[in-house]
């Protein structure tokens, strides 16, 4: 492994958020054969408390030297190799806040110990075949998860259903593989191979990778969620959309124009989907230097965000406002939300709508009234492709670095048959097979090189 994730000796870390007068635990996590001796060391059990494997003990944390008091504590004991890293495995479970976990694990690097690395505990679990790579990313999509159904799609990767069928579909090329290899070796003692019974199970296998290749665009929208804009001119009821998607007053609402000067942020999930809505400054002219930086951040939001929601106001009807700021996000993905309807009569809204753009989606909205909320989103998720997503296998929800090891595989395979039917010796055959069993490989950490080990694990939390 390279120095970054120099896996010897005894490792600690504090493995809970540390936050100022939050929390009522905190935990520090030591892992590596000293553990139990730095335990021992530091914590104090009274009475006749047994240092058993998987117990809890009751106790006072204290300095070895001067005996001072650090906490009072629980001492939780994992020896191996039952444990998270199969190393043996102990946690102070102290009081939350700052002081306790820090002065805890100083005492810990002070007694032998040294402070884990981003991931390590985690990176030993793998090391030592408590994990595999599927299940370690698992994990992370875990910690990381903005909505239930990231959660469970990251408990499913956690429990191995990825990890299966990339194992089997691995399985499934070393056995064609020995086929072959057989055929090289004892080409006179065995029958000649079937060219077509080879090309056919090939197609299965990449079949097989197709549907799981599908579930990457699913993948990176339960990951990273959708980042939704909301623009338009001052007053057009931006904020009152917000509010009334939110189910919350996060923007404030009157009657003025320019009432919103900043980038106000919503987190939402949309039938499983994390959202992120902004709903920005009005975007208009203006001589006033704050709102001015209020309108540059809204052009700015707009730019970067995977959606934009043109809000126009219906009794005010299509204004040159409008058809400029049209103008700057057209090149985005866009929905024209048609807000107050409720305001017009069905002659105005006709009217409007033919002086509307007709090349992007249109949700008639009364805001204020919570009306269209519901169309809104069905517009957004179709706009996404989500009902294609939802199509794939909802257990599974592949990442970006396994989908590339999944492409390589298929292209690989795609070659072997090229070189079947071109007929060239059975030794080209191999070549690109052992390609597609090594990106397999790849994926589950059977075949891993120290470069992507270091890619997945420096992305971890230093407890994790």
């Amino acid at each position: 492994m390279s120095e970054v994730f120099a896996t010897t000796g005894t490792i600690a870390a504090i493995a809970t958020a540390v936050v100022p007068q939050q929390g009522s635990v905190g935990i520090v996590r030591v892992s590596g054969s000293e553990a139990m001796a730095l335990a021992q060391t530091l914590f104090h059990a009274p009475g006749r408390q047994v240092w058993e494997s998987h117990r809890i003990l009751y106790g006072y944390i204290r300095h070895p030297q001067t005996q001072q008091l650090v906490d009072e504590a629980l001492l939780l004991i994992m020896k191996a190799p039952r444990s998270y890293t199969r190393e043996d495995v102990v946690e102070f479970h102290c009081h939350g806040g700052i002081m306790a976990v820090q002065q805890v694990l100083q005492l810990c690097l002070e007694n032998g110990a040294r402070l884990a690395q981003p991931g390590e505990f985690t990176l030993r679990a793998f090391l030592n075949g408590r994990l595999d790579l599927t299940q370690a990313e698992g994990i992370a999509d875990l910690v990381g998860a903005k909505s239930p159904q990231a959660a469970q799609t990251a408990l499913a990767g956690l429990q191995g259903k990825l990890a299966h069928p990339i194992r089997q579909l691995r399985a499934n090329c070393l056995d064609i593989l020995a086929e072959i290899e057989a055929r090289i070796d004892f080409e006179e003692d065995l029958p000649p191979l079937d060219d077509t019974a080879i090309i056919s199970e090939i197609e299965k296998i990449a079949a097989e990778i197709t549907r799981l290749l599908a579930t990457k665009d699913k993948g990176e929208l339960l990951r990273t969620g959708l980042k939704v804009a909301i623009v338009g001119r001052p007053n057009v009821g931006k904020s009152s959309l917000l509010n009334a998607w939110s189910r919350s007053d996060r923007a404030i609402v009157t009657d003025l124009p320019g009432t919103t000067r900043d980038v106000v942020e919503s987190q939402l999930v949309v039938r499983g989907i994390p959202v992120q809505v902004l709903d920005t400054a009005g975007i208009r002219e203006t001589t006033d230097q704050v709102e001015k930086i209020g309108v540059e951040r809204s052009r700015r939001a707009a730019n970067a965000a995977d959606l934009v929601l043109l809000t126009i106001d219906a009794s005010a009807g299509w204004t040159e406002g409008d058809r400029e700021i049209y103008e700057q996000v057209q090149h985005r993905p866009l929905i024209l939300v048609i807000n107050k309807i409720d305001l017009v009569e069905e002659s105005e809204r006709k009217t409007l709508q033919s002086q509307i753009p007709n090349s992007k989606s249109k949700i008639a909205t009364a805001a204020a009234q919570n009306q269209g909320i519901d169309a809104l989103e069905v517009a957004i998720l179709e706009l996404v492709k989500v009902e294609k997503v939802q199509a794939a296998d909802m257990d599974l929800a592949i990442n970006q670095r396994q989908a590339a090891a999944l492409t390589q595989a298929k292209i690989s395979l795609e070659q072997v048959q090229a070189t079947i039917v071109q007929q060239l010796p059975l030794d080209f055959w191999t070549i690109d097979l052992r390609g597609a069993i090594q990106a397999l490989g790849e994926i589950t950490g059977e075949e891993v090189t120290e470069s992507v080990l270091d890619r997945i694990f420096s992305k971890f939390c230093i407890g994790k």
